[in-house]
């Protein structure tokens, strides 16, 4: 009887530790783990953050990393942050950030800026400084407040006060002021919209769906079930990596404010929001403008272990792509996503976590489809079968970004920690971490659990 209940104890044990699937380390190449991350609550643009700077949520994410982590400030290298939209007072915005988080003068910050896959960048950067032997120790993150982005006045309204500021006469003022029309004072509001196109994200997802045959119903079924599984998530207390963060002047915020499950009949009476009136894109099944911020501690393996620390994950191969920007916007993951399994030698069998960032229900689903047409992999992609669909039992199960929101330059951090933390969760060994952005570009990275 004994010798049977320590089979059975021995056998669960063994179920429930990471799969002993081989490691991606490479020879010559430093290690590179993740410590650990944290982020702000991610608020409804227009609500409690709406009185900050992205400055203050910036340094909020790095200071709650310190509480967090415990490292000391005068351990980091360098820190990277992600932004979309600057506030042109703090245009590097890390450093600002840095420096109201008490971190030394003496640390280097800069900002990078990739649409929704900056904080994807600013992780991959800092990657590539430890990975060269450049730095130990990185912080990277990302922020974003849409409750304030820059409104401009017109071209003729800025070239008019450019120029009265030159002028050095009565004289050469009056001439310019003489020049003033009304209509210089219609402002340039700031839109989600391609340069290269003039289209808006939101209408090219809705092509993106009509073009994969993706329903209006099938969009809102995706939708509810990302909200329901970010309420699951929110009420088990597996959002670990969202720290709190008093709002000065106001109370506490604790967690995320967009997480609202619905119903699809709810759902199914909002009207299409951008292609008028047969589109199949809604706010029901569309990412919130939203504002908030994330910091990860990333380091050499052999620094975190000297200084006593327990990695949660190493971050593996990544993999940035480009394409078209008119007709293929939003479909970075369907590139990526073959491109950094082959880098890495996996294959989607060996996924065990995945994490897509969710623009829209109809770009999740639209990449769905693609991934799992050979059709597509040939003639589009120049591949000879496609990689496959990512199992929905293991895809985005904590929530994503429809629901938990998306703050475009913090967006990278939160991905990651979400597989990271699966993965401890779960006892898998690889995540696969994809985003879309802006520009038609992407991302995927492969994040592997550090053994317990």
């Amino acid at each position: 009887m004994t010798l049977v209940c320590g089979w059975l104890l021995y056998g669960w044990i063994i179920a429930v530790q990471t799969k002993t699937k081989k490691t991606l380390a490479k020879p010559n190449i430093r290690n590179v783990v993740v410590v650990d991350g944290v982020r702000t609550p991610f608020l409804l643009s227009g609500t409690s953050y709406k009185d900050l700077m992205p400055h203050d949520l910036a340094r909020a994410a790095l200071t709650g990393l310190l509480h967090r982590t415990s490292v000391p400030k005068e351990v980091v290298d360098y820190i990277i942050f992600g932004t979309v939209i600057q506030e042109v007072k703090t245009s590097n915005v890390a450093r600002e950030a840095a420096l109201g988080a008490g971190f030394s003068d003496k640390t280097p910050a800069h900002t990078v800026t990739m649409a929704c896959i900056s904080a994807n960048q600013a992780m991959t950067t800092g990657v590539g400084l430890i990975a060269s032997g450049q730095c130990d120790v990185i912080v990277a993150g990302g922020v974003e407040l849409m409750s304030d982005v820059p409104i401009r006045h017109s071209r003729k309204m800025r070239k008019l006060m450019l120029d009265l500021n030159k002028a050095k006469s009565m004289g050469q003022r009056l001439s310019l002021i003489s020049k003033f029309r009304l209509n210089f004072l219609a402002p340039e509001l700031p839109a989600v919209a391609e340069f290269s196109t003039s289209e808006t994200m939101g209408h090219s997802a809705d092509r993106l769906a009509a073009a994969f045959a993706v329903s209006r119903l099938e969009q809102d079924e995706y939708a509810l079930r990302s909200h329901s599984l970010a309420k699951k998530a929110q009420d088990e207390g597996l959002l670990s990596d969202v720290v709190p963060f008093r709002v000065p002047g106001k109370d506490t915020v604790t967690k995320d404010n967009g997480i609202r499950p619905s119903s699809l009949e709810q759902m199914a009476k909002l009207k299409p929001a951008f292609i008028k009136p047969y589109g199949t894109v809604t706010a029901a099944n569309s990412s919130f403008l939203t504002d908030g911020a994330s910091a990860i501690l990333i380091m050499a393996e052999e620094k975190a272990l000297a200084m006593g620390y327990k990695p949660k994950a190493y971050l593996r191969d990544f993999m940035y792509v480009s394409q078209d920007p008119k007709d293929q916007l939003l479909l970075g993951p369907t590139y990526a996503t073959p491109k950094v399994l082959e880098k890495a030698g996996l294959t989607m069998n060996d996924i065990d976590a995945f994490e897509f960032h969710e623009a829209f229900s109809g770009q999740i689903l639209a990449n769905f489809k693609a991934m799992d047409s050979d059709w597509f992999a040939e003639n589009y992609m120049g591949r000879k079968t496609k990689v496959g669909l990512p199992p929905l039992e293991k895809f985005n199960n904590w929530g994503g970004s429809l629901s938990l929101g998306h703050p475009f330059g913090a967006t990278g951090c939160r991905l990651v920690m979400a597989a990271a933390n699966r993965l401890r969760k779960e006892g898998g060994q690889y995540g696969l971490v994809a985003a879309c952005a802006a520009g038609g570009q992407g991302h995927a990275m492969i994040v592997e659990a550090y053994p317990k």
